[in-house]
């Protein structure tokens, strides 16, 4: 194998893809654009839920417990109802989504240590966001009744209690759902672009029967295949660094590995995905067919099957089984490793066993169809 004809062939691939302002947008402008639409639309966090409040102690404590809740940004007070409100009408009219009812007597029976009862009425129509937002009320509440404890000399009744819970959590200590999902968008973008830029590259030669011209030259197919992969190899890196520097300065996604093992990780993702675009491309004889089994292949498996929004232990047996071919999953799981926690890639050799054995086939098997087609 030539390495003067592959550069020639790498070079040629370049300038191609330096005079197609639309193809280059594609792979280095799309990649950051579609961070910053999928890390601002997907957000699981629920902030400034509207919430209708009926205090009818109208007391120092009470008042003290519903700004607890405003002020955890997690609430807006829309509504102050009076004893004797309809309260299903306010959450069938969606004014609000919670209503919080303190009773009368609430602060007579705290200052008597005895049991409150509070009631938080929650629009359930939405179960996922009503199951975060009980989590954020019973969060609120925990912690008024702990300060409120400290702050009247509870400490012995404190140091009386059984069990002392102190939760911590780790790698992502505000619980911010931008950093579970910035490392996936990351593989689900590196895959997409990565396989459409070679399986169009192949093809669009196809298209203009250019790929006649190459047959009659010295090249080998290898030396073909390897010229048209390494422009974008070098593309697609060029994006991660631009996807990394937005994830850093708009969302806060700090690497907190080291960037040596990042990058390995993102070549060996890269190679496999460029490897299926070769792939895709044997498959395909126009731009058109080449992009849609591209999508479908390389898109849906990242979004659905890896483990990037839907958690696979809660998909049936055989989706679960599928789930062990598609190489984000375990991309993901080191990308988020070295980002999130620190981590080399020492804790994670069987995922990257995984992404070199499915590098290594997907480009073996592309190989041997390009070859015996003759491109």
């Amino acid at each position: 194998m030539s390495l003067r004809k592959i550069r020639a062939v790498a070079l040629k691939e370049l300038r191609q893809a330096a005079r197609d302002p639309l193809s280059l947008t594609m792979l280095l402008g799309l990649p950051t654009m579609m961070l910053l639409l999928y890390g601002y639309a997907l957000n699981f966090d629920v902030r400034h839920v509207s919430l209708a409040v009926q205090d009818r102690d109208k007391s120092a404590s009470s008042r003290e417990l519903v700004a607890a809740f405003v002020n955890s940004t997690y609430f807006d007070e829309v509504a102050d109802l009076p004893a004797g409100a309809d309260l299903a009408r306010i959450t069938e009219r969606r004014t609000a989504k919670a209503v919080l009812v303190v009773p009368e007597g609430f602060a007579r029976d705290l200052t008597a240590r005895r049991r409150v009862p509070l009631q938080l009425i929650l629009d359930g129509s939405d179960s996922n966001t009503a199951t975060l937002v009980l989590g954020y009320a019973q969060a609120i509440v925990a912690q008024t009744n702990a300060e409120r404890l400290r702050a009247g000399g509870g400490a012995a009744l404190l140091a009386a209690t059984a069990i002392d819970y102190e939760p911590r959590v780790w790698y992502n200590p505000e619980l911010r759902s931008t950093q579970y999902l910035v490392p996936g968008l990351i593989g689900f973008i590196l895959m997409l672009t990565g396989v459409l830029s070679t399986a169009l590259s192949v093809v669009r030669e196809k298209e203009r029967g250019t790929m006649e011209q190459l047959r009659v030259t010295s090249l080998r197919p290898g030396e073909l295949i390897v010229g048209k992969t390494l422009p974008y190899l070098a593309i697609s890196l060029t994006a991660t660094l631009l996807i990394l520097i937005a994830a850093r300065v708009l969302f806060g996604v700090v690497v907190r590995g080291p960037y040596l093992d990042l990058f390995v990780a993102t070549l060996v993702y890269l190679l496999g995905a460029l490897g299926w675009g070769l792939m895709v491309s044997s498959l395909s004889d126009t731009q058109a067919m080449a992009f849609q089994v591209g999508i479908v292949t390389s898109m849906l498996p990242a979004i659905i099957l890896s483990g990037f929004i839907f958690p696979i232990r809660s998909m049936p047996l055989v989706i679960q089984a599928i789930t062990y071919v598609v190489p984000a999953r375990y991309f993901l799981v080191v990308l988020r490793g070295v980002m999130l926690k620190g981590a080399g890639l020492a804790p994670y050799g069987r995922d990257m066993a995984f992404l070199m054995l499915y590098a290594g086939v997907v480009l073996t098997i592309a190989y041997v169809r390009l070859t015996r087609r003759e491109v």
